[in-house]
C-alpha cells in the first residue's frame, strides 16, 4: 500500500509541476509536450503489449484478459461518445455559453480519466509491485502532456491560474484515492485480476491509437511529423526493452 501510494502521488506530483510551469513558461512547455506525447503513446502501447496482456494471462485466463481489453476499449470509446454527445447539446448558444458548458465537462472528464488511472494503478499493484510500478510509470508518462494540456485549454477557457491549479491538483489527487479504495477492495474481496488488467491494457491502447496517434498523422510540419513519429517507436520499443531486461534480471517480481 505504501509503495502505492508513494508511485502515484510521485506521478501526480511531476504532472502538476509541468502542468503549473504552463503558468509562467508557456511555448516551452508546450514544445515539450508535443514531443512528449507520441512518446508517451509509444509507452502506452508497449506496457500494454509486453507487460499488461501477458500479466493477465499469467493472473488468470488469457482469454479473459483479451475480453477484458476489448472491453476497456469499448468503456473508454463509450465515456468519450457520452462526453461528446453532453457537451453538443449544452454548448449551443454564444460562445460564453459554450465556455460555461464545457468547463465543467472538461473537469469531469479527467476526473472519469483519473478514475479509470486509479483502478489501473491498484489492478497492477494487486497483481505485482513491478506491473504497479510500470502502470504506473505508463501513466504518469501520458499525464505529462495530458495536464500541460488541460492546463492551456482551461486558462484558454477563461479561468484565472489559481482556479486552474487547485482543480488540476483535486483532480491528480482523485488517482491515488481512487487506487487506495480499489487496493484495499482487492485485498477483501478476490476480483478478477486478468480481467482488470486486461482492461487496462484496453484502456492503454485505446488512448495511444484513438486520441494521440491521429494528431500525428494530421500535422503540418513532415520534419516534426517524422520526429514525433520516431518518438513514438522509441517509447514502444524502448518500454519493451525495459520489460525484457526486468524480467531477466527480477524475474516476475
Amino acid at each position: 500500500m505504501i509503495t502505492l501510494i508513494f508511485a502515484s502521488l510521485i506521478g501526480d506530483v511531476v504532472a502538476i509541476a509541468f502542468g503549473a510551469s504552463m503558468l509562467f513558461w508557456k511555448r516551452g512547455v508546450e514544445r515539450f509536450s508535443s514531443y512528449a506525447t507520441p512518446f508517451a503513446a509509444g509507452a502506452l502501447l508497449g506496457a500494454a503489449f509486453t507487460d499488461l496482456l501477458p500479466d493477465a494471462a499469467n493472473s488468470g485466463s488469457y482469454q479473459n484478459g483479451l475480453f477484458g481489453a476489448l472491453l476497456g476499449i469499448l468503456i473508454f470509446f463509450l465515456l468519450e461518445r457520452f462526453v461528446h454527445w453532453v457537451h453538443h447539446h449544452r454548448s449551443e448558444g454564444d460562445n460564453k455559453q459554450d465556455d460555461d458548458a464545457t468547463i465543467p465537462l472538461i473537469i469531469f472528464g479527467n476526473f472519469i480519466h483519473r478514475a479509470i488511472d486509479g483502478v489501473s494503478i491498484a489492478a497492477g499493484f494487486l497483481t505485482s509491485s513491478k506491473t504497479g510500478l510500470l502502470i504506473t510509470l505508463a501513466i504518469a508518462l501520458h499525464e505529462i502532456p495530458h495536464t500541460v494540456g488541460d492546463f492551456g485549454l482551461l486558462i484558454y477557457k477563461g479561468l484565472d491560474r489559481v482556479k486552474v491549479l487547485l482543480i488540476n491538483i483535486s483532480v491528480a489527487l482523485f488517482t491515488t484515492l481512487m487506487a487506495i479504495i480499489i487496493y484495499a477492495i482487492g485485498h477483501e474481496l478476490k476480483l478478477p485480476l486478468d480481467m482488470l488488467i486486461g482492461i487496462t491494457a484496453g484502456f492503454f491502447i485505446y488512448i495511444a491509437v484513438s486520441d494521440i496517434i491521429p494528431d500525428i498523422h494530421v500535422h503540418e510540419d513532415r520534419r516534426f511529423m517524422g520526429t514525433q513519429s520516431l518518438l513514438l517507436i522509441i517509447g514502444a520499443l524502448g518500454f519493451a526493452l525495459l520489460m525484457s531486461l526486468l524480467h531477466h534480471y527480477f524475474g516476475t517480481v
